[in-house]
């Protein structure tokens, strides 16, 4: 019945298309529209509804007195807003190829970062009055909010209460009646949840209600509990995915290894983070005559997470695992992430095991896929492994690592002569003790261990991935498509801002010798963020549209599927591939699951920016505090009238130095050689210089950090002004 209804929905909206598209066909109302189609009253509900839905997909669009139209014969877009901290928001395009549209904070109307929106263009490109001509827009109606909630800090003026929210894109303060919540009543300085009221008028500020007290702002766990409450990030278990969990035996039963390829005499490793809590990917390499043998072995989550079972439908819903710095927020609960299906040593696990057969040139030869049982002889972390390759071999250990890095240095290689761009970006990791509260930041570098492991990674899901696409099985690819033109000539004007010489960033070997140019330099980590976003994201479909970064054809997520549900499901579909009769999903319903958990990787990774930009700007609001702040190590990243932008290297954060603290002189800003320059001693400040600073000013809610020259003395010669009595 439901699959009738489906389809009698799905023809009327062909229908009300197939009318509104017509040459003669004018503006109507949904009354008038059921009339055309031949729909009585008794049926109007149902043409209600179908306008409904195509309306939010965008299909079609509501203008004055509810009157029906196509978008473009209104010169109306429909897109996802994003606004910048001033106020003024892009309107990202839902059409493929079609241009983002600038929309001016006094035509946002009351719609608010993130908000899916209609908006009607109002000034072409032709006319903009921008540097980088843009059609300009108004939001004329608002399809869905992003958010029902917001988390803020509770403030007061001496008339009212007002929550400034945790997010700088939501420009506007929320006022708030402060009512008791569990015998507390919200004091100033705490941390809320605020569920938003219909806003209709952008000329007041909207107002919220208090449903959620947090706690004080600096009180341990409050700020990345806001974190959780701001990115809706699910804490508990429900109870009956609790017990599917319980009843999972917690080491593997013989029935479990009956027809499984035995490998536990196979020496096999697995290399991890220090603090890693879950493994599940696990190594051997052996040379052979004709080149290398490479087993990758991946935790074979399918065979205890069964599709629809409670386990699968919180695994789908989570989308991923979320890494804050004080804690893991798990897609699968903890009996299965850290216990049976964690590649544990000298224990037995079942694996979904991938063989490839390399050359001696690096070119992949074979690959064969099967369900294992495999038992690791060693857990190594990186820092383990990193040491072992870089010192001789002295054991069977040492000896396969040194193997297993000659097989991944050729890999390496071979895949940046293909046109692999090197987009890795340096982490740093906030330490935290056991209150949360940042201690010290620990810079992790990609290694020959992290590359080690990435280039196994990487042919294992690109081999998943052509094996899949050659069967023609329905599955889940990750796809990293072609960048607009428009984009990369936008970047192209950055870069030669930055006074660096770059050819057409179409091609994809200039984009590469811009990448080797810059590799080291100041301008380096800023310069890859600006390339980033020039980049279309990355994310799942149902069609192998190749990976752009990568270089690669066919490339899919399958080496990690205790933390990435794309992954389970791609074990899934290579598991059935010899089956008769598959019980895979269909495509429809794959794309649905491609878009979900696209949108929650996108959530998990703006929460975790966010979570560690928060415990950054803590470590250093309690510098402000101390009688011997430290010193650090900065580096001048760009130069402006107002100050010098500066970046710690070791933290990865980036502030500015005002140049109103620069009192050893009055300093000049020079465009042209982008540099400041002082008027009596010449000193200058110029991108590429290293200083020495600590911090003058954190401010929590811009989320912007202030330094100050470590070395700079006054100038004695400098008149002062005199303070009036």
């Amino acid at each position: 019945m439901a699959g009738k209804r489906k389809t009698a929905d799905h023809d009327l909206r062909a229908e009300i298309l197939r009318l509104i598209q017509t040459p003669k066909y004018r503006p109507l109302d949904k009354i008038e529209i059921a009339d055309a189609l031949g729909y009585g009253a008794a049926r109007r509900n149902e043409v209600r509804r179908a306008l409904r839905d195509l309306e939010q997909a965008g299909e079609i669009a509501r203008i004055r007195k509810n009157r029906y139209v196509l978008p473009d014969a209104a010169d109306l877009v429909t897109g996802t807003l994003s606004v910048h901290e001033a106020g003024y928001a892009f309107l990202t395009n839902e059409k493929p190829g079609q241009s983002d549209l600038f929309i001016a904070a006094e035509n946002t109307g009351t719609a608010m970062h993130g908000d899916r929106v209609v908006a009607r263009i109002i000034r072409g490109a032709e006319f903009s009055r921008a540097r980088k001509p843009r059609a300009e827009g108004r939001v004329i109606r608002i399809l869905t909010r992003a958010n029902e909630t917001i988390v803020g800090t509770l403030q007061q003026t001496r008339n009212f209460f007002y929550v400034v929210t945790d997010d700088p894109r939501l420009v506007h303060n929320i006022y708030v009646q402060p009512s008791s919540i569990n015998g507390r009543q919200p004091r100033v300085g705490d941390k809320v949840v605020v569920r938003l009221e219909a806003w209709e008028s952008r000329h007041v500020n909207p107002e919220g209600k208090i449903i959620e007290l947090l706690g004080p702002r600096t009180a341990p766990g409050v700020d990345i509990l806001s974190i959780i409450r701001k990115y809706h990030l699910p804490v508990e278990f429900p109870h009956a995915v609790l017990q599917e969990a319980s009843a999972v035996p917690e080491t593997v039963t013989a029935d479990a290894i009956d027809g499984r390829e035995d490998l536990r005499g196979q020496f096999i490793v697995t290399i991890d983070p220090d603090d890693a809590r879950d493994f599940d990917d696990a190594i051997h390499v052996e040379e052979i005559k004709s080149g290398w043998q490479l087993g990758v072995h991946i935790a074979d989550v399918g065979a205890y997470v069964r599709p629809g079972s409670a386990l699968d439908r919180e695994a789908q819903r989570r989308g991923n695992s979320v890494y804050l710095p004080d804690r893991v927020i798990p897609m699968l609960p903890e009996r299965l992430s850290n216990g049976v299906c964690s590649l544990n040593p000298h224990v037995d696990r079942l694996t979904h095991s991938v063989f490839l057969q390399f050359d001696r040139n690096g070119r992949m030869r074979q690959s064969r896929f099967a369900r294992t049982v495999i038992r690791s002889a060693h857990r190594l972390t990186y820092k383990k492994a990193f040491g072992i390759l870089k010192s001789p071999a002295r054991d069977e250990l040492g000896e396969r690592l040194h193997t297993a890095w000659k097989l991944a240095a050729l890999l390496r290689k071979k895949r940046f002569e293909h046109g692999s761009l090197d987009l890795d970006m340096p982490e740093v990791k906030v330490v935290v003790d056991k209150k949360g509260k940042p201690i010290r930041f620990e810079r992790v570098e990609n290694d020959e261990s992290h590359q080690l492991i990435e280039e196994f990674m990487l042919a294992a899901n690109e081999a998943v991935a052509h094996e899949l696409k050659n069967r023609g099985i329905p599955a889940i690819y990750r796809v990293h498509e072609n960048p607009d033109v428009e984009r990369l000539g936008e970047f192209r004007e950055f870069v030669l801002a930055h006074g660096i010489r770059v050819g057409d960033l179409t091609h994809r070997g200039e984009v590469q010798k811009l990448l080797a140019a810059i590799a080291g330099t100041a301008e380096e980590h800023p310069l890859k963020i600006g390339l980033l976003k020039s980049l279309k994201r990355a994310r799942y479909a149902t069609m192998p549209l190749g990976h752009y970064g990568l270089a690669k054809t066919n490339y899919t997520h399958f080496t990690s599927p205790i933390r990435r549900y794309a992954d389970l499901e791609v074990h899934r579909a290579l598991a059935e591939r010899d089956l008769a009769r598959r019980t895979s999903r269909a495509v429809p319903q794959l794309s649905g699951i491609a878009d979900h958990i696209s949108a929650t990787e996108r959530n998990a990774a703006e929460a975790e920016i966010d979570a560690v930009k928060m415990k950054k700007l803590e470590f250093f609001e309690s510098q402000l505090e101390a009688r011997d702040p430290q010193v650090f190590d900065a580096v001048v990243i760009d130069v402006r009238n107002y100050g010098v932008l500066v970046e710690l290297p070791e933290i990865l954060l980036t502030g500015l130095v005002h140049v109103s603290t620069l009192a050893d002189d009055f300093y000049i800003f020079s465009p042209a050689q982008r540099r400041l320059v002082g008027r009596q001693r010449r000193r200058t400040f110029a991108v590429g210089d290293k200083l020495r600073v600590h911090v003058a000013r954190v401010d929590q809610f811009k989320r912007q950090i202030d330094f100050a020259i470590a070395d700079l003395r006054p100038d004695q010669n400098r008149p002062h002004r005199r303070r009036r009595k």
